[in-house]
């Protein structure tokens, strides 16, 4: 048995499975397929051609704890899934993201609040996008990637499975952090290799490269390919890979 709100505005050919949820003012386009106990949050909208599988929630609202640094309790606003996006199961897309066109959110991923995605991107099974993150368009972010809080992801980046970033250089002591959060840049065409961890406030600049397993302390300058722990410079990057050249 499904909820439906009487609320909620429902467009021409949408299947829907059962035990679903779909609260107050949500806004579900033409074509759509909701697969089973899928809940989608009040107010969120959808675009048409999209597919959410089974076991998905969009438009959850944060739970803050005692701890956490991120003190604002205001309510966000709904979440927004554009057009011919691909909604994997078991994925938690929270409110106040923004989906672009025919992104893949593959299954078991979490995209948290005032996140952005551009279009044609691919979020990876179990990636996590932690809150005030923004990713460009034509991205591949793998199996489970950790993308920080605070990070910033431009176009036609890769990021391979398994890379860690993070936005804390006092590892939670001191005062002082609350001054210093930020994520890592990741400048378009920027390129991080399997299991690399990018160190917080970094920059990987255009066509810069992270390559597996680095340790990434210092920026990644312009075309230029960094290796080991800490990562230091090994050489440019083949003309023939240099995103004007694809």
């Amino acid at each position: 048995m499904n909820y439906i709100s009487e609320k909620a505005k429902i467009g021409d050919n949408v299947s829907i499975g059962r035990f679903a949820v779909i609260e107050d003012d949500v806004v579900i386009g033409d074509n759509c397929i909701i697969a089973n106990n899928v809940v989608i949050h009040k107010g969120t909208v959808v675009g048409s051609n999209v597919r959410i599988d089974d076991n998905t929630v969009i438009g959850k609202q944060p739970m803050r704890s005692v701890n956490s640094i991120f003190k604002d309790d205001k309510k966000l606003p709904p979440a927004k899934i554009q057009d011919e996006c691909l909604i994997g199961a078991g994925v938690i897309i929270y409110a106040g993201s923004n989906i672009g066109n025919k992104t893949l959110i593959a299954d078991l991923a979490v995209v948290r609040e005032d996140v952005t995605i551009g279009e044609r991107t691919i979020i990876g099974k179990g990636a996590t996008i932690e809150n005030y993150c923004k990713v460009g368009s034509n991205c591949k972010i793998q199996t489970n990637v950790y993308l920080t809080a605070y990070s910033e992801v431009g176009d036609y980046v890769f990021i391979a499975p398994c890379v860690v970033t993070s936005n804390d250089n006092y590892a939670a002591r001191s005062k002082e952090r609350f001054n210093h959060f930020k994520g890592v840049t990741v400048k378009t065409g920027g390129r991080i290799g399997a299991g690399a961890v990018v160190l917080p406030g970094k920059t990987i600049e255009e066509d810069g490269f992270a390559a597996a397993g680095s340790v990434v302390t210092k920026d990644v300058k312009k075309e230029s390919i960094v290796v080991g722990n800490p990562a230091k410079h090994l050489r440019n990057v083949p003309e023939d890979q240099l995103l004007k050249n694809q």
